[in-house]
């Protein structure tokens, strides 16, 4: 078992993404092998990143342990699931943006509605749903096994020619820098909708 990226510095993030593919994340009777993910530094280098301004009450988590959760909340609608990495003090997380449900299918359905199985956990949001968590997982250990998430070594190694890269789906800054990270070819990977700003009627 491989947990070397726990002790990666938070500049190389894009590497811990790229490493996680293929790992699987168990939660509320549902397991999910991680298809999808996209790398935030927080390094003071990354706009995109919700730590690229220093620390705040939300982005504290980042800033501890690796292997631990930091949820947050969108849109007043959906929660969202990172992994943080980088050593305490260096903030810099992976978003978890889709899997392929391999435990625990009939569970997951349920939280999500009658769905095909390549979109049970197709896309961040709808991994969390299927996963059944929310606010209380952020801050606490993916690895020990003491909280509701237990994140474990992949039963399927992906090879690096088998991933693919490009942009990260929706920021508003740094658009195109390709830190976004999937298995090439899998059904279960989100589709790529890059940031529209909105703008306001005019008066």
């Amino acid at each position: 078992m491989d947990y070397s990226w726990l002790h990666a510095p938070a500049a190389q993030v894009p590497e811990t993404a790229q490493t996680l593919l293929g790992w699987e994340i168990t939660a509320g009777g549902v397991r999910v092998r991680l298809t999808e993910v996209e790398a935030y530094a927080g390094t003071g280098e990354d706009p995109a990143s919700h730590a690229h301004r220093g620390p705040t009450p939300r982005t504290a988590v980042m800033y501890g342990p690796a292997g631990h959760a930091y949820t947050y909340f969108v849109f007043g609608v959906h929660w969202c699931l990172n992994i943080v990495c980088g050593d305490e003090g260096e903030a810099a997380a992976v978003l978890l943006r889709a899997g392929e449900v391999v435990e625990g299918v009939d569970i997951a359905r349920k939280r999500r509605g009658d769905v095909p199985d390549r979109d049970l956990a197709r896309g961040p949001a709808r991994l969390v749903v299927a996963l059944g968590i929310g606010a209380t997982a952020n801050g606490t250990s993916l690895i020990d096994g003491n909280g509701p998430l237990l994140l474990t070594p992949p039963t399927r190694p992906v090879a690096r020619s088998a991933i693919s890269a490009g942009p990260r789906v929706g920021v508003a800054a740094a658009h195109d820098v390709p830190w976004r990270f999937w298995i090439t070819g899998d059904p279960t990977v989100s589709a790529y909708r890059r940031h529209v700003p909105r703008r306001r009627p005019p008066r």
